[in-house]
């Protein structure tokens, strides 16, 4: 009967504790283990081997960004103990709507990339990182394909370099 009395009580302790006990597994900080900052990343000047122009120059400059915006490694122009390379391989666009009085010209295009990333410790040369990683976003065609892929060109790096700064920071190697 005690326990009808104060029912409000019982239901925040019980919310308490759901609350706290669902984030015992949860941490701050990087989850590879390491202190935030303490080692640097070398980024260099990714090669464009496909027939877009200027995919290299923005996939090394947002990958660049997005490693400063992580903070989990600090980011060094030159002499980073840790120095990443890539190669865009392949660029591809996919019709994915249609306009409906003409069934063969594409309204919104996916456009993708494939980088072939590689990330090494520059003292003892071990591959922490190598293999393929795509990016994606989506293109809406005005009057002009090719100046709507230009704009779209900044999102597609980004895209890119999010999942490459995923790869890094969480030591999936």
């Amino acid at each position: 009967m005690r326990f009808l009395k104060f029912p409000a009580l019982f239901s925040a302790l019980g919310a308490s504790i759901v609350l706290f006990t669902g984030c015992a597994g949860y941490h701050l900080g990087p989850v590879n283990e390491e202190t935030a900052g303490a080692r640097s990343v070398e980024v260099q000047p990714f090669n464009n081997q496909t027939l877009q122009p200027r995919v290299g120059d923005a996939v090394t400059q947002a990958l660049r960004e997005q490693l400063q915006t992580d903070g989990t490694y600090h980011l060094a122009r030159s002499d980073g103990d840790i120095v990443v390379s890539g190669v865009i391989t392949s660029y591809s666009r996919q019709g994915l709507s249609f306009l409906s009085s003409d069934v063969y010209t594409a309204n919104n295009y996916q456009v993708g990339i494939v980088a072939h990333v590689t990330a090494r410790q520059r003292e003892t040369g071990k591959v922490l990182l190598d293999k393929n990683i795509n990016g994606y976003t989506l293109v809406h065609v005005g009057s002009d394909l090719a100046d709507a892929e230009r704009q779209a060109l900044p999102l597609l790096a980004e895209d890119l370099a999010q999942k490459v700064t995923e790869q890094l920071a969480e030591g999936a190697w």
